[in-house]
Formats: structure tokens, C-alpha cells, sequence
């Protein structure tokens, strides 16, 4: 019984081991030689044994060239198909298994294809698997300033070699095209929000800071160096946009902090902008000895970084926690990347793209809340504002209206004061003047002497009502009945007139200088009809841009007869007096020209505008 036992314990720890037994064996031992760029072959000596994952700067330092690595093992069943997967290949390669070439690079030389970033994964089977010893020769081209080496190799079951081989493509490979697309894709979405809000620049900085970030980051996803002739410019080029990225990155930080350094940023932005410059001039200074300013760049970015994430535990607003929560993320998975750069570390895998995507989300959706905040500040701002405009615009209407009734109010007072003083004036002094003379006048007054004071008082009220009767009305229009009814007066005593208008139409000099005009013109008819004895008249009125002509000329008795008439009858003086008076009212020159064949009055009267 107990012998039964014991059998069954051994059969059961034989069915585990053989359950235990590895079905993939990574191999982490293989030689190693030198060779020259050109080798088509491995050299027969100088193989030295190297532990994988190898880093070849650290047996020969400052390398640049080729290297051979050389892995054999045994293989007990040679008529499974098998998987092979090797880790880490920088920068170029070929691979032959047993003497066949089984992958090659596009190119082994200068500009150096770049298949670092990805493992490579084959399934072998016979005949090119062997029954027993196997010989894997991989021909490694890399510089020795970007960790040339080889990675481990890994041989045993197919399906599982390919499940790591998935796994490490999508961690090295796809999680970077995937931070890339979404950098690419936020950093867009902000750069138009920034065009929308050129004054928040909080946006358009974070927007830089995103695309220099995905040019930095298109390192790990692209396998060749265009548009860039070498490795170096390459790498040159990825170090700038890293420095770039920083800049842009800390001053975005500033922004959102409501915080503006002019100085400090101005020259990080020279900074930055000398590292994008100097590229394409010194490529082969900036590629290999990009330590030199990288590692200054990497001690900001943590700086800034824990600078913010301070600020923000210290300021407590849920946004500025967030955005710390964004960047804490990133800021301690870059410890593991750095060491990896650095070769403190032996490894093939940077992680910064595992969260990277969530990072970046994360900041976008920090941004897109202030941004929305933002928005519903300026819409209760603008209900705001509509409100305000809207009970300004009332009292302002109401302003008006009221004002309207006053002005309207005064206008019509100032109307019925200026139809007042016209009546006054013009037909008062008419009416008072016949008064007075018909007093005056003996029991026999000649009929035809009151008919003539009564056509004269009739004609000055016509011309009040012609002046007064429209609203807005051009002098043509009021020159015409006017110069109707003087011709028929001189023709009465037959007197011939001749009138020349020009440059009427249009003008509106107003009721009260318009009426002031007429009685002017029309007493100056009025004695050539009187006093003047004439046979003929010529009457001008001509407008200019500025000013107003009037001239009215006769041959009459001239000089001497004119003061005998008015010796005789006081209205000649009286008549010119208010003529005088007219003109000064008016603002206009007026002289009196007495000849002995006639008589000439002028006047010349600015235009207002």
C-alpha cells in the first residue's frame, strides 16, 4: 500500500515537471565581433562572449559601425514549426538562421533604417530549422551615440512567441501611434479654439506644446530618417522638438495659471528656437551631444512640473488638481524612461506611452471645462449686457422722445415768434406807416394814392405767407412768385425787367433769411419803381458754393434826382435804411452804386453749410 503510494506521489511530481517545463527558452548568452560597414559576412575571429540584452558602448566604447551576434542552440524536434522573437535590434539589421537570410532592413548604412522600436518575430520550420544545432547570425548597424546593442532571443512554441510578440508591438508601437493621433488630434481641437479666443492664449500655447510633443514623439513610431538625410539630423531634430515641447509646455502652465514671466519667457522661446534653427546647420554637434542640452531641458520640465503641481495643491481649485494629476502621471513614468536613456537601466521598453493617452485626454478635458466655463461667462455676460443695453436703449428712447417734444415744442414757439416779428417788421410797419399817412393825408386824397397803400401792404403780406407757407422750400421756388408779381408792377409803370437766375435750385436758406432776402429785393424794386424814372431794370441772383450774389441795376434819373425825390418823401431813405438793416441781419455785404444813368445795389451773402 504504501509502495502504491509513493508511485502514484512520483508519477504526479514527473506529470508537473513535465507541465513546469518551459515551452519558450529565452537565450540571454551569444558572441559577439566587430566588422566594417560593407561586410556581407561575419569575420572568422574576434568573437567575444556578451551577456544580452548588450549594449555595445560598454566593451567598446564610442563604436560606430557593425557588429555580428552570434546564437546557437539545440533543437530536439526539428519538424515542429518554431517562433522566434528578438527583443531589441538598434538601429538597423539583417537576420540569418543556419545561413539564410530571413529579414533585412532597408538600409545598413548612412541614413540607418530605424526598426528599434519593435521587435521582430519569424516562424521557422524544416528545412531551414536543423535537428538539432541551430546558428542565428543577426548583423547589428548603429552609432554609438544613440545605445547601439542587441536584445535577448527567445525560441519555443510559435503561438505563444506570437502572443509576445503582439503584446510588445502594442505596447512599443501602437500605444505610440495612438498618443500621437490623439496629441495630433487635442492639440488641433485647442489650436481652434485659440483662433476662436485669440486673447485666452492659454489655449494656443497648450496647442504648440502638443504638436512639438507629437513631432517628439514620432521618433518611436517611424522606421526610416526622412526627410532627413542622416541619423544625426534625425536625432537632432527629435532632441529640438523635445526642447521645444518643454518650452512651450511650462509657458502653458504659466497661462493657465493667469501668470506671465515676459523675460524668463522670452528667452526660453530664443532658446527653443536656436535648438530648431541649428538643426539642419550643425547636425552632427546637435544629434550626437544632444545630452548637452537635453538633460538641462528634462531638470525644467520636472521643475516646472512640480512647481505647478504645488501651486495647485496649494491654490485647492478642482481644475489646477486635475491638470496636477495629468502631469504627476507622466512625470513619475518618465523616471523609468530616463534611466532607460540613459543605459542606467537594461531594457527595450519606454512607458511613457502606456498612459500617455489618458494624460492627454485628461488635460483636454481640463482645458475643454475652462473653456466651457469660459463660454458660460460670456453668455451671462452678454444676457447681462443685452439687459443693460436694453433698459438703456428705453430710457434712451424715452430720453428722446421727450426731447423731440421739446424741440418740437420750441420750434413751434420759435415759428409763431418769427411769423410775429415778420408781421411786425415787415406788414406791422407797412400798416402803422399808412396809418400815419392817411392821418396826414387832406379830405381829398386821390383814390388811387390808397389803393397803392393798400397793393403794397398786400404784397408784404404775400411774401410773409410765401416764405412762411412751406416747411423746406429751395429759393427758386420763392423767387418765382415774387419776380410774377414785380414784373407786373413794372410793367404798370413800364419798366422793362430782365432777370437772370442762376444756382437756385436746391438752396434753403431758411424762413427767416429767406424772407429777409425778398423784402430786400423786393424794396429795392420797389424804389426803381418809385424813385428811378428807369426804362429798364436787371435783376441777378446767382449761387455759388459759398455765397450769394444780388445785383439790382436801373437807368434811372441816378444821384441828384433820387435826393431831390427823397426831399420830397422821407420812404426813399426809410426804404434804404431797412435795406441796410436787412443786409447786416442777413450777414452780407451791401453797397449802394448811384451814377448819373442809374443806380446798381449789391449784395453779396455767405452760404452757411
Amino acid at each position: 500500500m504504501i509502495r502504491l503510494l509513493c508511485a502514484l506521489m512520483l508519477a504526479l511530481l514527473a506529470n508537473l515537471a513535465c507541465a513546469a517545463e518551459p515551452a519558450v527558452v529565452t537565450i540571454d548568452r551569444a558572441e559577439a565581433v566587430r566588422s566594417d560597414w560593407n561586410a556581407t559576412m561575419p569575420p572568422r575571429d574576434g568573437w567575444v562572449p556578451v551577456k544580452l540584452m548588450d549594449e555595445w558602448n560598454s566593451h567598446w566604447p564610442g563604436y560606430s559601425g557593425v557588429v555580428w551576434y552570434r546564437i546557437r542552440w539545440n533543437q530536439a524536434d526539428a519538424s515542429v514549426p518554431i517562433g522566434l522573437l528578438l527583443d531589441y535590434t538598434c538601429m538597423a539589421a539583417e537576420v540569418r538562421l543556419n545561413g539564410s537570410v530571413i529579414d533585412r532592413d532597408a538600409s545598413l548604412v548612412e541614413p540607418l533604417s530605424r526598426k528599434w522600436h519593435i521587435p521582430r518575430h519569424f516562424v521557422v520550420q524544416a528545412p531551414l530549422l536543423k535537428h538539432g544545432e541551430n546558428e542565428l547570425l543577426v548583423r547589428v548597424s548603429g552609432l554609438s551615440e544613440y545605445a547601439p546593442g542587441f536584445g535577448t532571443v527567445s525560441v519555443g512554441d510559435a503561438a505563444t512567441l506570437q502572443a509576445s510578440f503582439n503584446k510588445a508591438v502594442f505596447i512599443r508601437r501602437d500605444l505610440q501611434i495612438l498618443d500621437f493621433a490623439i496629441g495630433i488630434v487635442v492639440a488641433s481641437l485647442f489650436g481652434l479654439f485659440w483662433l476662436m479666443r485669440r486673447q485666452d492664449t492659454t489655449y494656443g500655447w497648450y496647442a504648440l506644446s502638443g504638436f512639438f510633443g507629437s513631432l517628439y514623439g514620432s521618433n518611436y513610431i517611424v522606421d526610416s530618417t526622412w526627410p532627413f538625410p542622416t541619423t544625426n539630423m534625425w536625432q537632432a531634430f527629435i532632441a529640438a522638438s523635445f526642447v521645444a515641447m518643454v518650452v512651450t509646455h511650462s509657458i502653458f502652465l504659466l497661462r493657465y495659471c493667469n501668470r506671465r514671466w515676459p523675460h524668463i519667457e522670452r528667452v526660453l522661446l530664443v532658446i527653443a528656437g536656436l535648438a530648431l534653427v541649428l538643426v539642419p546647420i550643425i547636425p552632427d554637434w546637435m544629434g550626437p551631444q544632444r545630452n548637452t542640452y537635453l538633460l538641462p531641458a528634462i531638470m525644467y520640465v520636472y521643475v516646472a512640473n512640480l512647481a505647478f503641481i504645488g501651486y495647485a495643491l496649494l491654490h485647492r481649485r478642482s481644475d489646477y488638481l486635475v491638470l496636477a494629476a495629468c502631469v504627476s502621471v507622466p512625470l513619475v513614468m518618465s523616471f523609468h524612461d530616463l534611466a532607460v536613456y540613459l543605459c542606467w537601466m537594461k531594457a527595450s521598453t519606454y512607458f511613457g506611452a502606456l498612459l500617455s493617452p489618458l494624460t492627454i485626454l485628461g488635460m483636454g478635458f481640463v482645458l475643454a471645462y475652462r473653456f466651457a466655463t469660459t463660454m458660460k461667462r460670456v453668455e451671462g455676460f452678454n444676457t447681462e449686457l443685452t439687459r443693460e443695453v436694453h433698459s438703456a436703449t428705453s430710457q434712451l428712447a424715452r430720453t428722446m422722445n421727450q426731447q423731440h417734444a421739446l424741440e418740437l415744442a420750441h420750434s413751434r414757439a420759435g415759428e409763431r415768434l418769427q411769423l410775429v416779428r415778420d408781421l411786425h417788421d415787415g406788414f406791422g410797419g407797412t400798416l402803422v406807416g399808412t396809418i400815419a399817412e392817411l392821418k396826414q393825408a387832406p379830405d381829398d386824397m386821390p383814390k388811387a394814392r390808397v389803393i397803392g397803400i393798400l397793393s403794397e401792404m398786400r404784397e408784404d403780406l404775400r411774401l410773409v405767407i410765401d416764405s412762411t407757407a412751406r416747411e423746406h422750400a429751395d429759393l427758386a421756388e420763392l423767387v418765382i412768385p415774387l419776380r410774377h408779381r414785380a414784373s407786373r408792377l413794372l410793367e404798370s409803370a413800364e419798366i422793362e425787367d430782365y432777370w437772370t437766375l442762376k444756382g437756385l435750385e436746391g438752396v434753403d436758406l431758411g424762413t427767416a433769411r429767406s424772407l429777409d432776402l425778398l423784402r430786400l429785393l423786393q424794396e429795392a424794386l420797389t424804389n426803381v419803381f418809385k424813385h428811378s424814372r428807369a426804362r429798364r431794370v436787371d435783376v441777378t441772383l446767382e449761387c455759388t458754393a459759398e455765397s450769394l450774389r444780388m445785383q439790382v441795376r436801373d437807368d434811372g434819373i441816378g444821384i441828384a434826382a433820387v435826393k431831390a425825390e427823397s426831399q420830397k418823401n422821407s420812404e426813399g431813405g426809410a426804404g434804404m435804411a431797412s435795406m441796410r438793416t436787412r443786409a447786416q441781419r442777413l450777414g452780407a455785404a451791401f453797397d449802394i452804386v448811384r451814377g448819373e444813368h442809374g443806380t446798381v445795389i449789391n449784395l453779396l451773402m455767405p452760404l452757411m453749410a
